[in-house]
């Protein structure tokens, strides 16, 4: 059975920074695309960044590029997004995700098969 857990949000000042971490069981971690995806109150679910199975192919949202990584490592199977200077537009339940169907990056949360539960960020100013 496929899990994904989030773990590593919390309360955090503006321009300061927090690493969010994703522990993924029951797949063969490696050969699959992983993504971070947030939501806010009262918003969408917001694309945030995407790695491939190798960690070739890294895309990002505009509204984090520069702020936000994203990264992996296979051999504890688990998948990161480092945040650096914050914002309080930031706040929003963070979700990981595995696509398991393309090699590619996805930026439609249609196309991802799994889901963790989330973890909360909160950017205070």
């Amino acid at each position: 059975q496929v899990q994904l857990v989030e773990s590593g949000g919390g309360l955090v000042q503006a321009g300061g920074s927090l690493r969010l971490s994703c522990a993924a069981s029951g797949l063969i971690f490696r050969s699959y695309t992983m993504g971070w995806f947030r939501q806010a109150p009262g918003k969408a679910r917001e694309f945030v960044a995407a790695i491939t199975g190798n960690g070739g192919n890294i895309d990002s949202a505009d509204s984090v590029k520069g702020r936000f990584t994203i990264s992996r490592d296979n051999g504890k199977n688990m998948v990161y997004l480092q945040m650096n200077s914050v914002k309080p537009e930031d706040t929003a339940v963070y979700c990981c995700a595995v696509e398991l169907r393309y090699g590619s990056t996805s930026r439609h949360e249609y196309r991802y098969d799994y889901w963790g539960q989330g973890t909360q960020v909160t950017v205070s100013s």
